[in-house]
């Protein structure tokens, strides 16, 4: 298996041609649309390393949560993550729906961690072809404390981050009701299989949950680009597989916190019930799928 700089060193080239070095992200420009002149680069890729009969299953759920959202309620996709292709894989099956699935796709706004902004120009210069918001996770302020030892210096970079944070809940609060769906990954990070807790909810994800009206979710089989253990995101490891993307019934947000708050009594911390709820789910659909993607193909993840 080769990395993308490896496989596709004149198509980098060529993408990265005319960029500027990556801008350090400020409050003044937390919302990026997406720049779709970059996706047939990504397009080759994702088409060279995609099995057939890749795919989105439950797309008339997307169609309604797709028509809600056009009617001004707030709608949310809380999406499995394991690769930093999943939302182009995404995007891209989204698209070979035709016209329904094309809009679906440019309405999508993704919110992203500051690493992809400011990491290797390539992961950058990807992440443009998607239209995001950029937050500043927790997980990465917990890494600038340890990071930054000159007390002058962590206190410039934490009040950048409140400063970012700030910024993108306000854009946030425009973006609703706007016929945009909000995509999030409640993991906050890609699972890697030497650690399970990489596939825990994060805590803050239920303020997402319980701020919009609905939600569906959406688990992930498959998976064309392989964390690199040994390596950074730009030595991630390209792969051929079948990807499937299963989308979930579409719910009221108020009714599954009445849910939970019955099934689980709230007896704790009532967020992070909240997260380990949906993550139990995903993970229960992630299973359903795969029996039955082994048993079409024979491959697994």
């Amino acid at each position: 298996m080769d990395s993308i700089p490896e496989r596709y060193k004149p198509l980098l080239s060529k993408l990265l041609e005319g960029e500027n070095k990556p801008s350090l992200l400020s409050e003044n420009n937390v919302y990026q649309e997406g720049r779709g002149e970059i996706l047939p680069y990504i397009d080759q890729i994702l088409e060279d390393h995609l099995l057939s009969n890749s795919r989105i299953e439950g797309f008339e759920h997307l169609s309604e949560l797709y028509a809600r959202a056009l009617k001004g309620e707030s709608c949310l996709l809380l999406v499995e993550h394991y690769s930093n292709f999943d939302l182009p894989v995404f995007h891209y099956l989204l698209r070979k729906q035709g016209d329904p699935g094309k809009a679906i796709a440019d309405t999508i706004v993704s919110i992203a961690g500051i690493k992809l902004s400011e990491s290797n120009p390539a992961v950058n210069a990807f992440a443009k072809a998607y239209t995001r918001l950029v937050i500043y996770p927790s997980r990465s302020l917990e890494i600038i404390k340890k990071r930054f030892m000159e007390p002058g210096k962590l206190y410039h970079e934490i009040r950048r981050s409140m400063a970012i944070n700030r910024a993108a809940v306000k854009k946030l609060a425009e973006l609703k009701g706007s016929g945009r769906l909000v995509l999030v990954f409640p993991a906050g990070t890609r699972f890697r299989p030497w650690d399970p807790g990489s596939k825990k909810g994060v805590r803050e994800i239920a303020s997402y949950i319980k701020s919009f009206d609905n939600f569906c979710l959406v688990a992930i089989n498959g998976n064309i680009l392989r964390i690199n253990p040994s390596g950074e995101m730009e030595d991630d490891l390209l792969h051929k597989d079948r990807g499937i993307f299963t989308v979930g019934n579409v719910y009221k947000s108020e009714a599954l916190i009445q849910h939970v708050k019955a099934a689980h009594h709230f007896k704790e911390d009532k967020k992070q019930e909240l997260v380990d709820h949906i993550m139990e789910d995903l993970e229960k659909m992630h299973e359903e799928t795969e029996k039955k993607r082994l048993s079409d193909s024979g491959t697994a993840m």
